[in-house]
């Protein structure tokens, strides 16, 4: 081959152009446009329409009818909330509020269906309560994983508030790890705080996010404040909607006493080299419990459990799991200025304080 034409013909061919980083000679490149707030907003819009589209057929109406005594008339008292489909099978996730207490439960479907319905268990440290029903071709929420969420991701409510059935509300998660104590007294954790918006009648439907997937139980508003709202983590859901499926309760143990937290006197911790500089001082100790067969008495300041440290009432609740029940440990507490360690045997729960 001629050399002359193949260095004519390299000569002649067209220069490559790199679109994203300018052309070999040097020149810029042209930048794509900046999305529009019109195309935003359709963005925000439509991520908001699939993931009520996809929770929606899920989603269902409790309606509770109870029986209250009126001076010499009986009466019935009625009251509604929302829950949503966690499987095929028909049970359904609420909150334990909604149908604590109920002498009827009806449960109506997306479709306008009511389907026979029971109640399977209830946890009211927990604020959650599992429904079953009987029906075909339902339709289950996807749940999502709480550990997951984001604080400023999308949060998109669905319920019944005030009856006005599958209402769609969309905001943000605001915050997470929230603490908020239960009617039973229990400190429940790991709350997700949205301003979605939640009335009355929200309480047990699904928060999800642009997916569809269940990231929380609502559960709660704090009035007259606006936006601030709440719901049971989804991880915290699944692990009690298990134990009520299987057992229809959740198991915890209890020592029977009453008290409250208070600062232990400087001298005596450093003395007695305790864990902690507050405790549980015990105001009552329940008659026939544990406390009162392990000897503990009024006035003492508790400090450990089974070698963890006791710093408040809810430190004691947390260690007061189903798996103490009935084992023997080992409870420290400070007598005046003298530290005592007492064995004590835990019972299960009979929704007492502690």
């Amino acid at each position: 081959m001629d050399t002359t034409e193949l260095d004519s013909d390299i000569g002649t061919a067209p220069l490559p152009v790199a679109s994203d980083q300018g052309s070999i000679r040097g020149e810029p490149a042209a930048q794509s446009e900046p999305p529009s707030d019109t195309q935003l907003l359709d963005a925000y819009s439509q991520a908001v329409v699939r993931a009520a589209e996809r929770i929606s057929p899920s989603v269902v109406k409790i309606d509770v009818r109870k029986q209250a005594n009126a001076s010499r008339y009986r009466r019935e008292a009625g009251g509604s909330g929302s829950g949503f489909i966690i499987s095929a099978d028909g049970f359904v996730l609420t909150n334990s509020h909604v149908v604590h207490g109920a002498d009827r439960i009806e449960v109506v479907l997306g479709d306008g269906r009511r389907p026979d319905a029971q109640l399977v268990g209830e946890d009211p440290d927990t604020d959650l309560a599992v429904l079953r029903i009987y029906a075909p071709n339902l339709t289950a929420a996807r749940l999502g994983e709480s550990k997951n969420i984001r604080v400023g991701q999308l949060a998109i409510a669905v319920g019944n508030p005030y009856g006005f059935e599958c209402t769609v509300t969309a905001g943000v998660v605001s915050a997470l790890g929230r603490s908020f104590r239960s009617n039973s007294g229990r400190l429940m954790d790991d709350i997700i705080q949205t301003d979605a918006a939640l009335n009355p009648g929200n309480s047990g439907g699904p928060l999800v996010n642009s997916r569809g997937e269940v990231i929380g139980v609502n559960t709660m508003v704090i009035l007259p404040a606006q936006g601030i709202c709440f719901a049971i983590a989804i991880d915290t859901a699944k692990y009690v909607t298990g134990w009520l499926i299987k057992d229809g309760r959740i198991r915890r143990s209890y020592i029977g006493v009453g008290g409250q937290n208070t600062k232990i006197d400087r001298r005596v911790v450093r003395y007695r080299n305790l864990p902690v500089e507050t405790g549980l001082l015990v105001l009552y100790v329940e008659p026939d419990s544990p406390a009162q067969t392990a000897g503990l008495r009024e006035g003492d300041i508790m400090v450990e459990f089974d070698g963890q440290p006791v710093a408040s009432i809810d430190a004691l609740h947390k260690l007061l799991t189903g798996a103490k029940v009935g084992v023997k440990s080992r409870l420290s507490v400070i007598r005046r200025t003298e530290r005592i360690e007492l064995d004590i045997v835990p019972e299960e729960s009979r929704t007492k304080a502690a």
